[in-house]
């Protein structure tokens, strides 16, 4: 419903997308994305209510968009997809399709003009659709590779090993190893407010990192002072910037 009014001719994921798709012999364009999401709107204003940018997308693709609180069966399996390529995920989720709907490139939020070593959402259109044009070979081989990986992962055996108290010293560690003496918090820039890691290293005795981490979330602006709560991420390392929204979840734990 939000995107009702864009100059994209958004389809829902269905039988009609999928069948134009083969049809046409187009890529499809799937874009996942859901309302309380900063830079779903973001990219949404900067592209898709664009009308050149918009006129690309329709012609080149098909173009789909799912909401991932009704569909988060799709969203599951795609955003797998993506962090498989990449190494990271996130929202809005851009995914492209074979006309079977197997994923063989993506990516999160792109901008409408080359920045920060992104290129523009315009040139990855154009160098998608002339990839899947011209080098359908490559392509089908990278979807079918990547589906393969997928279908592992999703059948792997648990493994075996007893759930052993070794387990937990190792984890202590490893945080240790990649902890901020400085600003607290766990590795770089952007930092997340890591709940869970936190209630482990305080139910194992280590309060120095969890106290550290939290009153360096508190001094800085991951912090509302005037809302209370905490914002959902820190796009610096000192805590200082926060990314301007509050999630249940986080705030919850």
């Amino acid at each position: 419903m939000q995107h009702a009014s864009n100059p994209v001719d958004w389809y829902p994921w269905g039988d009609e997308a999928l069948a134009r798709a083969r049809e046409e012999d187009r890529p499809i364009l799937l874009s996942i994305g859901y309302a309380a999401c900063h830079w779903c709107h973001v990219m949404e204003h900067e592209s898709f209510e664009d009308e050149a940018t918009a006129a690309l997308m329709n012609e080149r693709f098909v173009c789909i968009k799912v909401d991932r609180e009704e569909r988060p069966d799709l969203d599951s399996i795609y955003m797998d997809a993506v962090v498989a390529m990449t190494g990271h995920g996130g929202w809005p989720l851009t995914v492209f399709l074979t006309a079977a709907g197997e994923p063989f490139l993506g990516g999160t939020y792109f901008p409408p003009e080359p920045r920060h070593g992104m290129p523009a959402f315009q040139q990855v259109l154009v160098a998608v659709s002339d990839l899947y044009r011209e080098r359908r070979g490559d392509v089908d081989n990278r979807a079918r590779v990547l589906i393969d990986a997928l279908e592992q992962a999703a059948t792997a055996a648990p493994s075996g090993e007893p759930l052993a108290e070794s387990l937990l010293f190792q984890a202590v560690r490893r945080l240790g190893e990649v902890f901020d003496p400085e600003w607290g918090g766990f590795g770089r820039a952007p930092k997340f407010p890591p709940a869970s890691v936190l209630e482990l290293l305080l139910r194992r005795g280590e309060t120095d990192l969890a106290v550290k981490t939290l009153d360096c979330m508190a001094a800085g602006g991951m912090y509302d002072l005037v809302g209370g709560g905490f914002h959902r991420y820190s796009v610096d390392e000192r805590w200082l910037v926060p990314h301007f929204e509050k999630m249940l979840y986080d705030n919850a734990l």
